[in-house]
């Protein structure tokens, strides 16, 4: 089972087993990251799962598509390069290891 390294809004760092095939979102509601609300659920019409991703990783996620730039550059935590909605990004094998910092939507 791969694994996701998460930083929560605090600060606090730890290590949850993810389960493939669902999103880095999915992974850290089901894994008790309470600082996290995804209000929308994944349907990519808020910012509430608003993570950086690693800057390591960055490069081995799908690019993001229009509707999820739009959201986030209206950001207050956006940041080009590592900024991505957890809601978009699918947990697979090759992200064994992910490195994600959950930014607080002000």
């Amino acid at each position: 089972m791969p694994k996701i390294l998460v930083t929560n809004t605090r600060g606090e760092t730890r290590t949850i087993e993810a389960e493939t095939g669902m999103s880095i979102m999915e992974n850290l509601r089901n894994n008790d990251v309470d600082d996290l609300p995804a209000l929308c659920g994944g349907c990519v019409s808020c910012c509430t799962c608003h993570v950086h991703v690693g800057a390591d990783w960055a490069d081995k996620i799908p690019p993001r598509d229009a509707d999820e730039t739009m959201l986030l550059e209206d950001s207050d935590n956006y940041t080009p390069a590592t900024s991505r909605l957890s809601c978009q990004v699918m947990m697979a094998d090759v992200l064994d290891g992910i490195s994600v910092t959950v930014q607080e939507e002000v």
